[in-house]
């Protein structure tokens, strides 16, 4: 079945629009707090005088966990069902949000890394469940625009991380007199997030949300199926979809961790004023979202994959070899452009798959490995060789996500 979106097909199978809505709801929680998370690069690197590889492990403590959470979420989802996943994986994120108030009060780098991995865990488990849970509450066709369309809240959540950031968790160093006082900064907002998550994993407990076990096209597997005696592995549309999804998380997270420090190489001194160009960095996949779910009723998704991989690439090797404004805002329109990368790289990845649906969506899912990895390459290269010309790793990641669209998802676009 293609997997571009058509005009004339329905967004959701008849009855669960309100599911899909509250689901889509749980895309904010993510992606607030992945964003949050980012933020936290600028703020270790105040308090321990981290080196930029250093600090960007707090993106790899975060990141690892969809590698290391992903399988185990989908046997989990077998087992309990997509809405008590959902439930449990709020109720981990309760639990890593308080390990901050220890980290905080003992100024100890590997319990913030242990705060952030344990909420990294909660979110690969929202993450695993609700991406897949999306994409089958209709027709796998309209699969691009449901889940384009529930990234945008995604990305609202993410808009609004940075500008809390700003004013409660980053501060100007000759403001603060200890470092104690600056990783004290942390306890309030997360303490605040914990209480938030807690009322929400009861509220999603007690909604109704339909057990999905078959629709049309993602349809469970039965004795004598020819795709079950298949490795997910033999699927190369799939396979080159997880290589798409860890150099798109590598290179979104990673730009968006390192940004007010390149913002600050670029003659910006306010930290605030750096976090508020990172959340319109957000804002920009927002609109992008919003854009992309009407454009994507007129043009292939996978085309339009390959449109905004080369755009982006563009623009970052625009921002290599300028200064000062330019430098700054060809970075934050990549935010744009990166709007429509994952919900199409994921549904064309998992696009005839069928019976093997949730082993493909695992697969993708633990790419999002990308996150600890492409960010420590690249702060680790501008430690030697400075930000702009480490810029090199995320023109490399844009030039293939742009090759998947056009080429690498073929099999899938193409699919009967």
């Amino acid at each position: 079945m293609a997997a571009q979106s058509k005009p004339s097909a329905a967004l959701t199978s008849q009855g669960y629009l309100i599911p899909f809505i509250t689901v889509t709801a749980l895309f904010f929680v993510f992606g607030f707090i992945t964003n949050l998370n980012m933020a936290l690069v600028p703020h270790l690197r105040s308090i321990f005088d981290l080196p930029y590889g250093l600090a960007m492990l707090a993106e790899s403590a975060f990141f690892l966990a969809y590698f290391v959470f992903s399988s185990p979420t989908s046997k989990l989802i077998e087992t309990i069902g997509y809405k008590r996943t959902m439930v449990v994986s709020l109720f981990v994120q309760v639990a890593g949000c308080l390990l901050f108030v220890p980290a905080a009060k003992m100024v100890s780098f590997p319990l913030f890394l242990t705060a952030v991995f344990v909420v990294g865990a909660g979110i690969t488990a929202l993450q695993t469940s609700a991406n897949p849970y999306v994409s089958i509450l209709g027709p796998e066709h309209s699969a691009p625009i449901r889940l384009t369309l529930a990234q945008a809240l995604n990305s609202l959540g993410g808009s609004l991380a940075p500008l809390v950031a700003g004013a409660f968790i980053l501060t100007d160093p000759d403001k603060i007199a200890s470092k104690a006082s600056i990783a004290d900064t942390v306890r309030g907002p997360y303490i605040a997030i914990a209480a938030a998550l807690l009322v929400l994993g009861l509220a999603v407990a007690f909604s109704h949300l339909p057990a999905i076990t078959e629709t049309q096209s993602f349809r469970p597997g039965k004795d004598g199926d020819d795709l079950l005696s298949r490795s997910i592995w033999s699927f190369k549309h799939t396979v080159l979809a997880a290589l798409g999804i860890f150099l798109y998380v590598g290179v979104e997270v990673g730009l968006a961790s390192i940004a007010v420090n390149y913002f600050k190489t670029q003659g910006m001194s306010s930290l605030k004023t750096a976090s508020f160009l990172v959340s319109l960095y957000w804002f920009g996949a927002l609109v992008g979202r919003l854009l992309g779910s009407w454009i994507l009723t007129k043009v292939k998704s996978g085309k339009l994959v390959s449109i905004f991989g080369f755009a982006a690439a563009m623009l970052i090797a625009i921002s290599m070899f300028t200064s000062g404004s330019v430098a700054i805002w060809t970075l934050v329109l990549c935010g744009l452009l990166n709007s429509i990368m994952f919900p199409n790289i994921f549904t064309l990845g998992i696009a005839g798959l069928g019976p093997m649906t949730s082993k493909g969506s695992g697969l993708i899912m633990s790419a999002c490995v990308g996150g600890a990895v492409v960010p420590y390459l690249l702060g680790a290269l501008a430690d030697r060789v400075g930000i702009q010309h480490a810029f090199v790793i995320p023109v490399i990641c844009y030039l293939y996500i742009a090759y998947y669209g056009m080429w690498g998802s073929k099999s899938a676009r193409t699919a009967a």
